[in-house]
């Protein structure tokens, strides 16, 4: 293998297939435009969401946090592929705003009563626990035998699944506004849905690899296009209001070109309820993490991950959550979308991320580009979304389904999905339980369901080496 790399020379040291590789400044931004186009919606949708939730919008906040998220994503994703002493993997992981944790927050979001100080509370328990993650990763190697990829996979899956109704919601134009499932937001919702399939599938290139943020555009345009033939008021008790889709491009006007960044635009609450259920939540996307540094080495280094850099990754993650908390912004940790792009077009090359990486950090600081996502139409949002969320969920399958299936397997998931996602599905559930374990188990079903996993895990032991054992199908 070293000969045939020295007889290489240059050429291996010029590929984009190199993780190491030096390749021409040019190619470099096109390929990491790739990444950053593939992740910057999925990047600024849990701010859109639980902001929305919390009424960072009518505290005017929601375009300094927005605007932070992009700078936030880019200084984060750099520690994470050229690392900082023991924090980072040096992987072509690209880091952004976690939607893993959508549903625990909303939960948190909605007992509280939404408004900043909930956002405060989110932003308190989140910077305790990226510090809890960040201490995980420097103890992963003795605990990674508990994170097999069944445990991963029924994670991720969990995830994907609690995601799918905030995905829809958004579809149906956000269930704040009084259109709510208004024939126009559902028909805006289809379309720019159709559009993301037909450039996924029937494009090749950057047509292809960022038909998420194309899609977006789309449905910016179809918006503008339909605000011309159609009423965009509508009357409910006699009171008229501006139908959700209506672009409002007088808040871009406003914004400034260049603004610096804010730090701490939201003050921290420290509130149990709060930061049980999302230092739990930490744990979990700890798991995910390790799912998507694995699937990065295998799907485009064809290796396994090694202990090293599944320490440093996860380690990123918890420190960079913890930074991230400072501007006003939620978690940030590995996005499986990139993972997915990584797989598929098999570039690995950190010179080419890294331009993508400055790319965002040169984002945060233009407010009137973070204003333009503001106004997004959740009709709009809600097309790429669903196709985003449920993609999480083909995750997870293919994470579980990469080892033979047998009893044991079907038993972990089934069971983890079926408690999980039922107790985190079913309203009022666990009304009568006390109230802490509704906090941690209920509004969202990936809590109960990774640490069913993990339990189960250690409970049903594998079959001895050396004997063989039947999968239930091939």
């Amino acid at each position: 293998m070293a000969d045939e790399k020295k007889v290489k020379g240059l050429s291996v040291m010029t590929s984009e297939y190199e993780l190491e590789g030096r390749i021409p400044t040019g190619k470099a931004i096109i390929l990491g435009m790739q990444h950053v186009l593939a992740m910057f919606v999925g990047n600024l949708t849990p701010i859109l969401v639980i902001g929305g939730a919390c009424s960072l919008g009518d505290a005017g906040l929601m375009v300094p946090v927005i605007q932070n998220a992009m700078l936030v994503a880019g200084l984060v994703t750099l520690v994470q592929l050229w690392t900082i002493g023991p924090i980072g993997a040096r992987l072509p992981c690209v880091m952004g705003t976690s939607s893993g944790f959508i549903g625990v927050m909303s939960g948190v979001a909605g007992s509280m009563g939404g408004g900043v100080v909930a956002y405060g509370a989110i932003l308190g328990a989140c910077f305790i626990g990226g510090i809890f993650e960040m201490i995980l990763g420097f103890m992963l190697k003795p605990l990674r035998k508990f994170f097999p990829s069944v445990v991963t996979g029924t994670v991720v899956t969990a995830i994907g699944l609690s995601l799918i109704s905030v995905g829809i919601n958004s579809f149906g134009g956000g269930n704040n506004n009084k259109d709510f499932g208004s024939p126009t937001n559902l028909l805006i919702g289809l379309a720019v849905l159709i559009f993301i399939i037909v450039l996924k599938h029937f494009t090749k290139g950057i047509w292809s690899a960022a038909s998420i943020l194309f899609g977006i555009i789309f449905g910016y345009i179809l918006c503008a296009i339909l605000a011309m033939f159609l009423d965009t008021t509508y009357v409910v008790d006699g009171e008229t209001y501006t139908c959700s889709w209506v672009l409002q491009w007088a808040k871009v006007a406003s914004a400034s070109w260049i603004s610096l960044p804010k730090i701490m635009p939201v003050k921290f609450v420290f509130d149990a309820r709060a930061i049980i259920p999302i230092m739990i939540m930490f744990v979990v996307t700890a798991v995910e993490t390790i799912g998507d540094l694995s699937g990065i080495t295998e799907g485009g280094l064809g290796r396994e991950a090694t202990d090293k850099e599944l320490s440093g990754g996860v380690a990123c993650d918890g420190i960079g959550s913890t930074f991230a908390t400072l501007f006003g912004v939620l978690p940030n940790t590995s996005f499986s979308q990139n993972v997915g792009l990584v797989g598929m077009t098999k570039i690995v090359n950190l010179f080419a991320i890294t331009m993508g990486a400055i790319f965002l950090v040169l984002c945060g600081f233009c407010p009137k580009l973070a204003a333009i996502v503001q106004l997004m139409p959740q009709s709009v949002l809600g097309g790429a979304a669903v196709f985003m969320f449920a993609s999480i969920v083909v995750s997870g399958i293919q994470l579980i389904t990469r080892e033979p299936i047998t009893t044991r397997e079907v038993t972990i998931v089934a069971v983890s999905l079926g408690l999980g996602y039922g107790l985190g599905s079913t309203a009022n559930v666990l009304a009568q339980m006390p109230a802490f374990i509704s906090y941690i188990f209920g509004g969202s079903g990936i809590v109960p369901a990774a640490i069913c996993a993990i339990i189960l895990n250690i409970v049903l032991k594998k079959e001895p080496d050396g004997k063989e054992v039947e999968p239930l199908w091939d």
